[in-house]
C-alpha cells in the first residue's frame, strides 16, 4: 500500500523521542521500538520507530494464530507491527498452558498503523496512509511543540512486590528439573518466575525510567488499549534482510561493577565460564538446527560465538547464527519454524517446553515472546521479551519475570541469585516510580 512520506531533521533527539512518545499516547495502538544508539548493536536498520493508530488489525488465541497471521501479512503487504506470545507454541506443537494468567494479553495481536516515524542518526521520515496524510503537518507542530510537556497520570504511593515462587520452593524446582537432566529427558531449559504486583503505574514514566538505566538495543513500548509492555530487553530474537535470517540468543550473565579493575574482571569471568559457555553452546545448537529447517542447504553460519558485550547493568553472552532462508519458505515460515526461541526453552525443545509448563506457576504470555514488526517487502525484525514489565491497567496487575538456564552443572542458589540479578532493573523502576 502506498505511502505519503516526508523527512525531517531533528537537534534534540533525546527531546524529541520524549516528546513524540508523550505525543503517542493519544492512540489506542502504540509499538515504540528504540536502539538507545547501542554501540555494539549488529544488522541495525534503525536507530527508533514509532508505529501508531491501527487501520486494520489481527487479534488472536494461539489456535490457527500462525495460519491467520501468514493471511493477514500477505494480504495486507503493507508495514504491520505487533507481537507474538510465547503459548503460540501450542500452534505449533502439540502442547498446553494451564497455569495462572493474570496479565490476559492476546496471545498474537498485530496492526497496520495509520502513521509511521522511522528515526535514522538525525533524520525522521514520517510514513501515513492516504486516508491521514492531510494531518502530518498538523501532528508535526503537536509533537514539535505540545501543550502538556508530560504525561500526567496519579500512579500508587508504594508498591508490594510479590513473588510468586518463593525461594526454597524454587530451589526445589530447579533439583527436579535437574533429575530431568540426569534422567537424559533434556539437556538444558529455562526455569522463569514471576514477581508481581497489583497497584497503579504511570506506564510513560515507568519505561522512561527503565530504559534509562538499561539502554538496550532492543528496548520496547507496546500499547494496545488497556495492556503496556515496558521493556529493557537486549535480546533480538529474528531479523530478516531479504534472503537472510539473523539470530542472536543470549545465554550466560554477569555483573557490573562500579570498580574499573572489578568489572574487567567480571567480564573476563564470564567469558571463560565452562557452565555459562556450554549454555550458550547448546543454544547456538538448537538455533542453527531451528534455521536448518527452513534455510538453504549449507547456508547456516555461526557469525560469532560465546561474545561477550557490555550493558548498565549486566554483562551478557550472545552469539549470532545466520543462515539463507530457501525458496518457497514465507516470513511467517521462518518464524514458525524457530518459535519460540532457542534461549528460553531449552534442548531438545519441546520436552524443555513440556518440563517448563510442569514446573513454572505462571503462564508466560507476552513474556518470552516478540515483540516487532514486518516491512511491506517481507522483511521483519523481532526481539526477545525478557527484562520486561507488563501491566494490565484495567485490572491493575502488574508483573515482570526472569529466568536462568539449568543445566547439569546448575546450583540452585547461584539460579536464584542470576534471577535476582536480572530483576534489579525492573524492581527498581517499581519502587522508585519516580
Amino acid at each position: 500500500m502506498n505511502r505519503t512520506t516526508h523527512t525531517y531533521t531533528i537537534s534534540n533527539l533525546k527531546t524529541f523521542k520524549k516528546q513524540l512518545l508523550n505525543w503517542a499516547q493519544q492512540f489506542e495502538e502504540v509499538v515504540w521500538l528504540d536502539s538507545n544508539n547501542y554501540p555494539d548493536q549488529n544488522y541495525k536498520t534503525y536507530d527508533a520507530i514509532l508505529a501508531v493508530d491501527g487501520f486494520t488489525s489481527i487479534k488472536t488465541s494461539y489456535s490457527g494464530a500462525f495460519d491467520r497471521l501468514e493471511e493477514y501479512q500477505q494480504t495486507t503487504k503493507d508495514w504491520i507491527f505487533g507481537f507474538m506470545s510465547y503459548d503460540l507454541k501450542n500452534d505449533i506443537e502439540r502442547l498446553q498452558s494451564t497455569n495462572d494468567d493474570f496479565v490476559k494479553f492476546p496471545d498474537l495481536y498485530f496492526f497496520q498503523p495509520k502513521r509511521i516515524f522511522l528515526l535514522k542518526g538525525n533524520k525522521i521520515e514520517l510514513q501515513y496512509l492516504p486516508i491521514v496524510d492531510d494531518e502530518m503537518e498538523y501532528d508535526w507542530k503537536e509533537i514539535m511543540h505540545p501543550s502538556v510537556q508530560d504525561i500526567d497520570m496519579i500512579d500508587d504511593a508504594s508498591l508490594h512486590i510479590k513473588l510468586k515462587i518463593h525461594k526454597e520452593a524454587y530451589k526445589n524446582k530447579v533439583r527436579k528439573m535437574l533429575d530431568y537432566i540426569q534422567k537424559g529427558d533434556i539437556y538444558e531449559a529455562n526455569f522463569c518466575q514471576e514477581f508481581y504486583a497489583h497497584g497503579i503505574i504511570n506506564p510513560i514514566k515507568t519505561f522512561q525510567n527503565l530504559n534509562h538505566i538499561s539502554t538496550p538495543p532492543f528496548a520496547t513500548f507496546l500499547k494496545v488499549e488497556d495492556h503496556f509492555l515496558l521493556s529493557a530487553t537486549p535480546e533480538r530474537y529474528l531479523k530478516k534482510e531479504g534472503s537472510k535470517v539473523i539470530s542472536s540468543p543470549i545465554k550466560g550473565t554477569a555483573p557490573r561493577s562500579q570498580d574499573v579493575q572489578e568489572d574487567s574482571a567480571f567480564a573476563k569471568a564470564l567469558s571463560e565460564d565452562p557452565k555459562e559457555r556450554s549454555e550458550n553452546i547448546m543454544i547456538v545448537d538448537l538455533v542453527r538446527n531451528d534455521l536448518s529447517r527452513i534455510a538453504q542447504k549449507g547456508s547456516v553460519k555461526v557469525e560469532e560465538l560465546c561474545n561477550v558485550y557490555p550493558f548498565k547493568q549486566v554483562y551478557q553472552m550472545i552469539s549470532t547464527i545466520s543462515a539463507q532462508i530457501a525458496v518457497g519458505i514465507s516470513p511467517v515460515d521462518a518464524i514458525r519454524a524457530t518459535f519460540p526461541m532457542g534461549s528460553m526453552t531449552g534442548a531438545p525443545k519441546i520436552r524443555a517446553m513440556e518440563i517448563i509448563e510442569e514446573l513454572e506457576e505462571t503462564k508466560r504470555g507476552l513474556y518470552s515472546g516478540t515483540v516487532g514488526y514486518f516491512t511491506p517487502d517481507g522483511d521483519f525484525d523481532f526481539n526477545v521479551i525478557i527484562r520486561s514489565i507488563v501491566y494490565n491497567a484495567a485490572n491493575a496487575y502488574i508483573s515482570y519475570s526472569v529466568g536462568s538456564a539449568i543445566t547439569a552443572k546448575s546450583n540452585p542458589d547461584k539460579e536464584y541469585a542470576e534471577c535476582l540479578l536480572k530483576a534489579k532493573a525492573m524492581r527498581e523502576v517499581l519502587e522508585q516510580k519516580t
